[in-house]
């Protein structure tokens, strides 16, 4: 029996990039969420895809002007939507994005804590800048901590909610010249499974998603040379697409997954299997 896999791996999955009309088209109806980093990339695609389950969705991003385009997007599709600025780096600017969604969507039920930043270059630890690790650290990690300082009140007064954080591949592996995304999406995956404890009784679920590189407009810059060595360490033979993360955090969000607690669940096309 050969133990070679297929040479050409098979065709990828289409997602639909508009808001798309399924059998969960009210699964969420009801329910406002706040996704942060909402404006581009899977925060843009988690945003649809609540909106298109019938949640009214607050659209936050640093980027304020491209938050604004979402919406008016969100709401031609029949959606209701709120454009909010947030700087997860400031506590007292992600504790008005949370008060400004509660007065503008009358609550808040799910949270998608996506914002994130990718650090730059690649560069090993004993060379690696201070200023540098604490910005990504900052962002990353405190930012997914202060959202949640602000968001869980607010859920328990409601009654319970659903939040899910963004984390990383690089949620679980190490990756050379990384290491202050590294330590930090680590971070994000050690703080959901905290928070899925302390809150479990209290009708809140917590849960992490690590998607493996999704071929965002950001990658879809880079050289050729380096899209095809990321694409090469999925074994699936490609990127990942924004939608398909967004299809396993609308799961994560939903009640079908109402025992789902503090969880990491990877998107990865087998990166973590090798």
């Amino acid at each position: 029996m050969s133990t070679t896999g297929p040479t050409t791996p098979p065709p990828p999955t289409t997602f639909p990039t508009t808001l798309p009309v399924d059998d969960y088209a009210h699964e969420f109806s009801g329910r406002a969420a706040l996704v942060t980093g909402a404006a581009s990339g899977i925060g843009l695609a988690v945003a649809r895809r609540l909106a298109a389950g019938g949640a009214a969705v607050a659209v936050a991003d640093f980027n304020e002007e491209g938050a604004r385009e979402v919406v008016a997007e969100l709401r031609a599709a029949g959606a209701e939507a709120l454009a909010v600025r947030i700087d997860v780096t400031e506590p007292d600017s992600v504790a008005a994005a949370v008060d400004a969604t509660v007065e503008g969507l009358g609550g808040l039920h799910l949270a998608v804590n996506n914002a994130g930043i990718a650090g730059g270059g690649s560069v090993p630890i004993g060379e690696y800048p201070i200023d540098g690790w604490r910005r990504v650290l900052s962002t990353n990690l405190d930012g997914v901590f202060y959202s949640m300082h602000f968001e869980i009140p607010v859920m328990l007064a409601a009654g319970g909610g659903a939040i899910v954080n963004m984390s990383s591949i690089l949620g679980s592996n190490g990756f050379a010249g990384s290491a202050a995304y590294v330590a930090a999406k680590h971070g994000v995956v050690g703080l959901t499974k905290s928070a899925a404890i302390e809150y479990a009784a209290r009708g809140i679920r917590v849960n992490a998603v690590g998607p493996g590189f999704i071929d965002t407009p950001l990658l879809s810059q880079t050289d050729v040379t380096i899209r095809e060595a990321l694409v090469a360490l999925h074994p699936a033979g490609r990127l990942g697409t924004a939608e398909e993360v967004a299809e396993v955090t609308a799961f994560l969000l939903s009640d079908r997954a109402s025992f789902v607690h503090g969880s990491y669940h990877l998107v990865d096309g087998a990166y973590a299997a090798r």
